[in-house]
């Protein structure tokens, strides 16, 4: 199983980021989850085909409208599905 998990850096709280991703990453077949951090950022861990998950990461750089994502570190992994679905947490 394909794994990548993303730190979202920018003004990504408080501006429907979270719902975001969950709408992309449910439309794109993938499972996982999202939060916010301490630190401002939003945290990702998605899985799935590597072609959803660059597109997911594509996604993350874009945002939603009233987002600016100023940093996106995605780090690549694999190993036995670790989600059933995506969710907020």
């Amino acid at each position: 199983m394909h794994r990548v998990r993303v730190e979202v850096r920018g003004r990504v709280q408080g501006v429907g980021f979270r719902a975001y991703v969950v709408r992309r990453s449910r439309a794109l077949g993938l499972t996982g989850w999202v939060r916010n951090r301490e630190d401002g950022s939003v945290e990702v861990e998605a899985e799935g085909s590597r072609a959803s998950l660059e597109k997911l990461v594509e996604d993350l750089r874009a945002g939603p409208p009233h987002a600016r994502v100023e940093g996106v570190d995605p780090r690549w992994s694999e190993g036995e599905a670790r989600h059933r679905l995506f969710e907020v947490r």
